[in-house]
């Protein structure tokens, strides 16, 4: 597996479990989403469809599937998350000589549960996600934990 010398585009996600049904979303099947351009521009997309780069879907679709991964691994685990757990993934396209890769850095934010804890729950999420198997030695994957 390779290792991405130079980062070309980057997607990520900031994605948490929603206890809130009030809150605002898309209507009739669209999305609300936040991207931005490789050149830097911020732009909104709110309840529209939405163009994003296909490094922010595949990162916002892995994302949605690992933490309900995240969630399930806890649950055999028996251990309780808290309301505020997040889950941050940022995958990279880039080169390593004319090569092309794909990388991910995840980072997962669980207050007030042991580093060692969250570190066994991601690593098992890994292996209950379909889209970390699929990706699974093909691409480097880092894993950042936040407990504070």
């Amino acid at each position: 597996m390779a290792k991405i010398e130079k980062v070309l585009f980057s997607g990520n996600t900031h994605t948490t479990v929603n206890h809130d049904p009030n809150a605002q979303r898309g209507e009739h099947g669209v999305v609300d989403i936040k991207l931005s351009t490789p050149a830097g521009d911020n732009l909104d997309f709110i309840a529209t469809e939405p163009h994003p780069k296909a490094e922010q879907l595949f990162a916002g679709a892995w994302s949605a599937c690992y933490i309900t991964a995240f969630g399930i691994a806890a649950q055999l685990k028996k251990v309780t998350l808290p309301p505020d757990y997040s889950v941050d993934i940022e995958v990279d396209i880039g080169q390593t000589g004319a090569a092309w890769f794909l990388g991910a850095q995840f980072t997962i934010r669980v207050p007030g549960l042991a580093k060692e804890v969250v570190e066994a729950i991601a690593h098992s999420a890994h292996q209950v996600c379909p889209y970390s198997k699929a990706v699974q030695g093909n691409i480097e994957v880092s894993l950042n934990v936040i407990t504070a």
